[in-house]
C-alpha cells in the first residue's frame, strides 16, 4: 500500500483542499482521495504534487514494505 504525506505537507504551507486541488490540475475530490489513500496518483500526478511542496516524490508518498519487489 503506498502512504502519503499530502494533507500535512497542504497543512504546513497552509493550503486548502481547493487551492490544492487547482495547483495541481484535478477536482478537490480527488485530493479528498489521496489524503485518505483511496487512490495512487499517476507518476505525472506524483511529480506535479511534489513540485508544488518543493520537494521529492519519495518525501511525499511512502509505500509499505510488503509492496516493494523482491529480486
Amino acid at each position: 500500500m503506498l502512504q502519503n504525506r499530502i494533507k500535512e505537507f497542504r497543512q504546513k504551507y497552509g493550503i486548502t483542499q481547493e487551492e490544492f486541488s487547482d495547483k495541481v490540475g484535478v477536482s478537490r475530490q480527488t485530493i479528498v482521495a489521496l489524503e485518505k489513500g483511496k487512490y495512487n496518483p499517476s507518476v505525472i500526478l506524483a511529480c506535479r504534487i511534489a513540485k508544488i511542496f518543493n520537494s521529492t516524490v519519495e518525501d511525499i508518498f511512502i509505500m509499505e514494505e510488503e509492496d516493494h519487489v523482491r529480486l
